[in-house]
This record gives C-alpha cells, structure tokens and sequence, in this order.
C-alpha cells in the first residue's frame, strides 16, 4: 500500500502557510477541513491552505507537495487512530471509536490515489469552490530516473 509524505523542495511553506507541515509527515487532502467553507473564508493563508494545501497528519499542518511512498499496514492502522483522535479533538466527534471509520475512508481515498502512481511521484492538489461544495484536482509530477553518469564519480580522487 501507498500513501503520501509531506515534501518540500524549498523554504516557501512556511511563508504561505499558518502552519506548515514537516517534511516527511504523512499526509492526506484533507480537504473535509473546508467542507463548510464559502468565499468569506478565503483571503491571506486561508486561502492558500485552501487553494494548494496538503493535511499533516503528524502537526495537522499544510504543504504543498507530497510524494508516493509505501506505508506499512500498522503505520496506516496508527494513522486511522491519529486522525480519529484529531476528529473527536477538533470537529466534535463523539470519540475516537466513532470517528475511526471516517478516518480510515480519509486514509483510503488517499492510498488509492497513490496506488497508481510510482514511488516517489509528487502530487499537488488544487481546490475550487462550486454550486455543489469544495471540489479537487491533483496534478503529478514523475521523478525522474538518474543516470549513472548524473552520480557516479569520474576520474581520480586524489
């Protein structure tokens, strides 16, 4: 099974973001945290959580990209429970035994997206208000292969 792990390929998170994700965090869309949300919401950070933001599931923080890893089934058990946890902590959720069939469809939809992509493919996702809530769209980017010749030393090293 695949899920995604928060990436960065510069310093500029932390300027967009009120509270940026680690690198190398699990991470899912978590787009459930605008489903309410309407245009009014939208200005400053807000918006470019909104617009661009992957959910940490470790700080509960935003990155803007993430990249296709394995995950282990008990990593992915330990997840459903964080998330749970983050449910009943955060959105009201009577408790974490309530919350984690919810959290584990998180969980799900995100390994799925990932399943067919290769390790190490990186993803960002972009989000949109319409008539019918908050819709999403994820865009990939395939690692490139390296040649051997691109990391291999050349030469004498002394």
């Amino acid at each position: 099974m695949k899920l995604a792990r928060a990436i960065h390929l510069d310093d500029s998170d932390r300027n967009v973001f009120f509270s940026p994700a680690r690198t190398g965090e699990w991470c899912l869309s978590g787009g459930f945290e605008f489903s309410d949300w309407t245009e009014a919401d939208l200005s400053g950070k807000a918006r470019q959580a909104f617009s661009n933001g992957w959910l940490g599931l470790e700080t509960f923080g935003r990155v803007t990209f993430v990249a296709v890893t394995p995950v282990e089934d008990t990593e992915f058990a330990s997840l459903a429970d964080r998330l749970a946890q983050h449910f009943v902590d955060v959105y009201g959720a009577p408790s974490v035994e309530a919350a984690r069939g919810v959290a584990t469809e998180e969980l799900t939809y995100m390994a799925e997206l990932c399943e067919e992509h290769p390790e190490n493919t990186l993803i960002a996702v972009q989000r949109e208000l319409t008539d019918d809530g908050v819709r999403e769209s994820f865009r990939t980017i395939e690692a490139p292969t390296a040649e051997l010749d691109m990391v291999a030393m050349h030469g004498d090293m002394d």
